[in-house]
């Protein structure tokens, strides 16, 4: 867990109850007063008002971002003599759909003089804007935002699980991965732009949700606008609101109330409806590749579509594997070499893909042809009997290419997704693969196989095979279910291949599970160390005695020195302390009994503000056992303003910082008094289900009213993930220095005044 040790965990029973007292206390201030009323109106709906935001936003950056790409794209092959802003679909508007050669579109070589077939001059123009794409958008995110890297959607699953990462979704994120992800499709790199759309978008929804103060200081509120804005990200990907709902249910979301569900959605259709407003395809479709059939299916043709399941399933067992070594070896050895790899591999990719129809072009606009019936035009040759065996070789040769260049380009240092490559593999081996079984219906008409088609009739359609085997790849490489049907759907209209795309996911998903469960953004969780609870993980027959972190440090209810804590809070990197008592019991021999636990952010708050205020002394004794009316606990348990935690909450409450006097501090006030506790024997399953459902970032091991020990979800994530060597029976390692408790090397052989603070070994 090396990548992500100093990311914190967040608290979410902590800020529900938080939020819950200050809107109690809002209540309280607001009088009758028609004010008071619009604004009770304002705040109830602040919510939605972010949505609304996060979507408008969702949707134009993606409009913007298809317009680029599709122009960079295009400006590889050639320029527009009317106007250099211009695609080639736009500069040859008139006569688009006729397949005419259209002279106002000139390829590079007709800038020299040749002629416009002139290989060699398009070949060495096309691989030198390639390279230079993909050369500056490692630049960009080399120099300005490494988050940017990568998909992103591993990272998003352990933000929205409860964990913080410090820049993660800033706003210079957004900006370079929004520039670098269009760079990087533009230049060729077998990725896409769908997965770290989900980043961006979840980007745009941190920025907007930190303008308002119900959820800049509340990261239980700022969950439920990240779940809504990943639902967007989908959304506009895919053209699928519906789908990118239920991807953020099924995938990334691990907590998903039923308001959430409906701001979801709402935030997913205002990103579409902007996205559809700015039309950026002038199509009056959303995606490149959208298509409709209407054409029904036939009964003989699940054997083929199983087929297209099998291969899904190994396709996604085969480049999840190979990935993730592909991925380890580049931590490993080329990391420091992140600019030189990328700029080598889109040299390697120009070179090789622009000798092949099928990856020559932007993968988005090679797919928008493989999933079209031959109807609505022959592009490529597809349709033409007599291009059949040369459509198939060609269809062949683009899978096998595309699949190696798949493997070696995610996980590089540029912004980077595997959908769309996935489903232009799927898309390839699923058109190839209905030429044949249309050439097969050619040559044998009435065979028994075919004995439910029409004769004199077309009876297979290549581009419904197309469709399932893009859906298929992606399914395999994912491991989607729901929300991939549902996406897929939605991308065609076409209600009657529902069926046919059931079975062809469900093959898929039973095919990859035999390798091994888990998409590929599951295994880059345990790859970078991710704090994730997974799913499937369990811990059987182990008591939490095993897991916890034993002899956590104290703070004793009284009597303590004002030094001794702040010398604790300056050597230490504790996110809070249990409070106890030291009481004897009836053989004279004294315990510890635990009375409550405080943070650090708010314990450092207090001791400032009442440095500030009353001008404590360095030896003034401190108390955490004041007794407060409900009134002052309530206030208490709202943060001060200007109170920093660790994890970068800041907090909202001007209140008293505690009862204190020049020689005297008292922190009751800020104890948790009934922090969740359970027995050392509780089974360790049952606690990690409480970490997942209730989101307390700390529960203390009281033994019959003795502190015994203290676990977090650190704690527990590194005990599954323990060396296999190590039985779980054996297993005492101690945890590091960022968990919320462990014995460091500082305090291993403390000051005297040191020794008071830490419970007997």
């Amino acid at each position: 867990m090396a990548r992500y040790e100093d990311f914190s965990t967040v608290d979410w029973v902590q800020d529900a109850q938080r939020e819950r007292t200050r809107v109690r206390d809002l209540h309280r201030r607001l009088d009758r007063s028609w004010l008071s009323v619009l604004y009770r109106v304002y705040e109830a709906g602040q919510a939605w008002w972010v949505v609304l935001l996060v979507g408008l936003l969702v949707g134009i950056n993606a409009a913007l971002m298809a317009i680029a790409t599709e122009w960079l794209s295009d400006l590889k092959l050639g320029y527009c003599s009317t106007g250099w802003w211009l695609n080639e679909k736009f500069c040859c508007w008139e006569n688009w759909n006729e397949h005419a050669s259209c002279v106002d579109w000139r390829p590079w070589s007709t800038v020299v003089g040749l002629s416009p077939g002139n290989l060699l001059v398009n070949w060495l123009v096309y691989v030198g804007l390639a390279t230079t794409f993909g050369w500056t958008c490692a630049f960009l995110v080399r120099e300005y935002a490494p988050f940017a890297a990568g998909s992103g959607i591993a990272e998003i699953k352990s933000i929205l699980s409860g964990f913080v990462i410090k820049g993660f979704m800033g706003a210079w994120t957004w900006l370079i991965k929004s520039v670098g992800l269009t760079l990087a499709v533009s230049s060729g790199l077998s990725v896409g732009k769908e997965g770290p759309s989900v980043h961006v978008a979840c980007c745009i929804g941190n920025v907007v949700s930190r303008m308002f103060t119900k959820f800049r200081y509340n990261r239980a509120k700022q969950r439920e606008i990240l779940s809504a804005a990943s639902a967007a990200g989908v959304a506009v990907a895919f053209a699928a609101p519906i789908g990118g709902v239920l991807f953020s249910l099924e995938e990334l979301s691990s907590y998903f109330p039923l308001k959430t569900l409906w701001r979801s959605f709402f935030c997913a259709l205002i990103a579409t409806v902007s996205l559809q407003a700015f039309n950026p395809f002038r199509t009056g479709k959303l995606v490149m590749f959208q298509a409709s059939y209407d054409k029904d299916w036939h009964f003989f043709e699940v054997l083929f579509y199983i087929l297209l399941g099998i291969f899904g399933g190994l396709y996604g067992a085969l480049v999840i594997r190979l990935n993730v070594k592909v991925t380890a070896f580049r931590k490993r050895y080329l990391k420091p070499h992140g600019m030189a790899e990328v700029t080598v591999l889109t040299l390697s990719t120009a070179v090789i893909c622009y000798l092949n129809i099928f990856l020559r072009s932007d993968m988005s606009e090679v797919m928008s042809y493989l999933l079209r019936d031959c109807k609505d035009g022959d592009y490529f040759g597809l349709c033409r009997v007599d291009y059949a065996p040369r459509m198939v070789w060609l269809l062949f040769v683009a899978t096998v290419v595309r699949i190696t260049l798949t493997v070696l380009s995610y996980g590089a240092r540029v912004p980077c997704g595997i959908f769309i490559p996935s489903m232009a593999v799927g898309a390839t081996f699923g058109r190839m693969v209905g030429i044949l079984v249309q050439s097969l219906h050619r040559a044998r008409p009435r065979a028994p196989l075919f004995a439910a088609c029409l004769p004199d009739s077309p009876c297979i359609e290549p581009a419904i095979y197309a469709f399932l085997g893009a859906g298929a790849a992606l399914g395999g490489v994912t491991k989607m279910t729901i929300s991939l049907v549902v996406i897929m759907f939605e991308l065609t209209g076409a209600l009657n291949y529902i069926v046919p795309t059931m079975i062809t996911v469900l093959v898929t998903k039973a095919v990859g599970d035999m390798f091994g469960t888990g998409g590929i953004s599951d295994h880059y969780i345990k790859l970078y160390g991710l704090p994730f609870f997974d799913k499937e993980e369990h811990l059987d027959d182990v008591p939490i005695g095993r897991v916890m972190v034993p002899d956590p440090v104290t703070l004793p209810a009284r009597g303590l020195r004002l030094h001794v804590i702040q010398d604790l809070l300056d050597r230490t990197p504790y996110k809070g302390f249990p409070i106890v008592e030291t009481v004897k019991a009836t053989d004279s021999h004294p315990h510890s009994v635990l009375r409550g636990y405080i943070n650090r952010a708010e314990l450092r708050y207090a001791i400032q503000k009442a440095r500030d205020l009353h001008g404590l002394q360095d030896d003034a004794q401190c108390f955490f056992q004041a007794t407060l009316s409900p009134q002052l606990r309530a206030a208490a348990l709202t943060p001060a303003s200007g109170a920093g935690s660790d994890d970068g909450t800041i907090s909202n409450h001007d209140g008293p910082a505690a009862y204190s006097t020049p020689s005297s501090l008292d922190f009751g006030q800020w104890v948790d008094r009934a922090p969740f506790t359970v027995d050392p024997r509780q089974p360790a399953e049952t606690v990690m289900e409480l970490f997942k459902k209730l989101g307390p970032r700390v529960i203390l091991i009281e033994s019959e009213g003795r502190l015994t020990g203290i676990v977090t979800r650190k704690d527990i994530l590194r005990f599954l993930h323990r060396p296999a060597h190590i039985s779980r029976h054996d297993y005492t390692d101690s945890p590091d220095p960022d968990s919320d408790q462990f014995t460091p090397a500082v305090t291993q052989q403390p000051p005297l005044e040191m020794h008071a603070l830490r419970l007997g070994r």
